[in-house]
C-alpha cells in the first residue's frame, strides 16, 4: 500500500499515513505528539533512502578541495537531521480533524454562560419549591427565609389537604340561647411533616339538604386563644387539633350540617 510521510512543522515529528487519510478534511491534522494543527499535504517529506552517489574522482579533490569539503559537510548535516528525526514505525499517528478546533476564548464564554444559566435555573426552582425544600431540608429554611426577605415572599408550611382529615364533628344547640349552636370537631394531620392549619366551611342545611347558612372559619376563629406563634406552627406530623366554636345561626331553621376543610387560594 502506498504510504506517504508528513512532518509536523512545530516539533519535527514525522508520521506515516495513507493518501486517503491525508486528503480527508483538506489534509488538516493534529500532531499526536505536540497537539499542533498543521497541513499534512503541505508538509510532505521524501522517505526514500538517500542515494549512495558516486565518489568523485580523486583528481577533482586536487582542484576543488573546498567544494568537496562543503559537499561532505552538507551530506553529514542531512544524515544528522535524519537521525534526529527518523521515520520510525512506532511514531504516534496524527489525529485527523473532524472539525476546526474551537477557539479557547469562545469556549470560556460559553462555559460561563452555561454556569450562569444553571445558577438562574436553580434559583428559580428554589423560589418555586421553597416550601418543599424547607420541609425536606429544615436546615435550609433560614437561608430560604432570608432570600424571601429580599424577594418579598414567605416560606410557608406545606398545604396538603389530602393528608388532612376531620376525625370527628358534632353540632349541638347551646342552652344559653335558641339561636346559638356549638361545633365540636377534631382535625388530624396524617402527613409525616407539619402542615398549615386549614380553613373550615360549615354549612347548615334544611330537611331537603339545601344550604340555609354557610360560614367559613379561619384558624384564629376556630382556635381562639392560641398565640400567633402557635397558629403559625400549624399541625405537627401525626398530630390532632381539637376545636370548639360557638356562633349565632340568626334564627334560621336547620336540621343538618356539612363540614369541609380547605386551603384558601
Amino acid at each position: 500500500m502506498n504510504v506517504l510521510v508528513t512532518r509536523c512543522p512545530t516539533c519535527g515529528t514525522a508520521f506515516r499515513a495513507a493518501p486517503a487519510q491525508l486528503s480527508a478534511r483538506g489534509g488538516m491534522v493534529r500532531c499526536g505528539k505536540c497537539s499542533g494543527v498543521f497541513d499534512a499535504l503541505a508538509n510532505l517529506v521524501d522517505d526514500a533512502p538517500e542515494p549512495a552517489g558516486a565518489e568523485p574522482s580523486p583528481q577533482l579533490g586536487l582542484f576543488d578541495a573546498a567544494g568537496r569539503g562543503a559537499a561532505a559537510a552538507s551530506r553529514t548535516s542531512v544524515r544528522a537531521r535524519r537521525r534526529a528525526a527518523p521515520f520510525g514505525d512506532d511514531e504516534p499517528l496524527p489525529e485527523f480533524l473532524e472539525d476546526e478546533a474551537p477557539r479557547p476564548r469562545f469556549a470560556v464564554v460559553w462555559g460561563l454562560g452555561a454556569i450562569l444559566a444553571l445558577a438562574a435555573l436553580a434559583l428559580q426552582l428554589a423560589y418555586h419549591y421553597r416550601t418543599e425544600l424547607a420541609t425536606l431540608a429544615p436546615q435550609a429554611k433560614p437561608y430560604l427565609a432570608e432570600g424571601c426577605r429580599f424577594l418579598d415572599c414567605e416560606v410557608r408550611l406545606p398545604r396538603r389537604p389530602d393528608l388532612l382529615s376531620i376525625e370527628s364533628s358534632d353540632l349541638q344547640a347551646d342552652k344559653r340561647g335558641e339561636r346559638l349552636v356549638v361545633l365540636h370537631a377534631v382535625i388530624r394531620n396524617r402527613a409525616p411533616f407539619a402542615q398549615e392549619l386549614p380553613a373550615l366551611e360549615l354549612t347548615l342545611t334544611d330537611g331537603l339538604e339545601r344550604a340555609v347558612v354557610r360560614r367559613v372559619l379561619t384558624p384564629s376563629e376556630y382556635l381562639p386563644g392560641r398565640p400567633p406563634e402557635s397558629l403559625a406552627a400549624g399541625i405537627g406530623p401525626g398530630a390532632e387539633a381539637a376545636l370548639r366554636v360557638l356562633f349565632d345561626t340568626g334564627g334560621v331553621s336547620a336540621t343538618g350540617y356539612r363540614l369541609y376543610l380547605f386551603y384558601p387560594a
